[in-house]
């Protein structure tokens, strides 16, 4: 079966996006992992499919697949990614739209300028909701990593943070730390693990290993939810410049239940046509 798909990214962060609006399709797990394969298939950090919205409050649906065929709640840099992609296809002409996913409703807008804003929700620290193993609701949480601990804010931008304050985000132990943060067993439903320099009350540096994926050049929700830690934790001030190794994004966030708006740029590097495996 023939599939028309193209591949986009944000900031670095590179998807594969399929339109399941005209084109029927239902991807198993396997195919997932061989479309995000770089050597074997298209290659991406995750796979986005655009479906017919099943709601009449929406106007899309929006699934998300990891490099390893999981599927996940929410992808910030895909968000954007799905605008751009709807609009270029001809699937709509709305500058503004709200879409379904796994963890909620988010309404992306195509800004005059050609960038891309999202209102990701507000974001979620209690425990239990997020999901995260603890007996507190303390804003800073000790995390038992190897044979050391470290201090960490667990927060849900629809999915699961775990964002620590480091030193230096070069010398960062992101490949290290990270593997063993986004499996820790006190987050049930894995984790991904941000790392967070703090450069003055409007900026920080951001590293995230992402559940399912590994580090990759930039991550929307993670940058969502290393704000609003740091405001929290009285770090910062909205907004805030995050910078990635993918470039930069502009968040802002006035706390409580008011949600995040996450700004910047989405890219669609080439589309094509493929014959999809069994």
């Amino acid at each position: 079966m023939k599939i028309r798909f193209s591949k986009m990214h944000g900031l670095g962060n590179d998807f594969v996006v399929i339109d399941a609006v005209r084109q029927e399709i239902r991807l198993t797990p396997a195919q997932a992992r061989w479309l995000a394969d770089r050597h074997f298939g298209v290659g991406c950090d995750q796979i986005l499919v655009v479906e017919k919205a099943d709601r009449t409050d929406v106007d899309f649906r929006y699934r998300i697949f990891n490099a390893d065929g999981g599927e996940v709640e929410q992808c910030g840099n895909g968000a954007r990614c799905f605008v751009r992609f709807v609009h270029e296809q001809g699937l709509s002409a709305q500058r503004r739209i709200r879409v379904a996913t796994l963890s909620g409703i988010i309404a992306p807008c195509l800004e005059a300028n050609g960038e891309i804003s999202v209102d990701m929700g507000a974001p979620v620290f209690t425990p239990a909701e997020i999901p995260f193993r603890s007996d507190s609701a303390d804003i800073v949480q000790p995390l038992q990593v190897g044979d050391r601990q470290v201090d960490i804010t667990a927060v849900s931008m629809g999915n699961p943070h775990a964002v620590q304050v480091v030193n230096d985000i070069a010398s960062a132990p992101v490949e290290r730390d990270g593997p063993l943060i986004e499996s820790h067993p006190r987050f049930p439903r894995r984790v991904n693990a941000g790392f967070m320099q703090v450069l003055d009350r409007h900026a920080i540096r951001l590293r995230v290993y992402e559940r399912g994926t590994g580090e990759t050049l930039a991550c929307g929700t993670g940058a969502c939810a290393a704000v609003v830690a740091g405001i929290r934790l009285g770090l910062l001030d909205s907004p805030v410049q995050v910078t990635t190794h993918g470039g930069d994004l502009r968040i802002a966030w006035e706390g409580g239940i008011s949600p995040v708006i996450m700004t910047g740029p989405a890219v669609t590097v080439f589309t094509g046509e493929l014959e999809l495996l069994n």
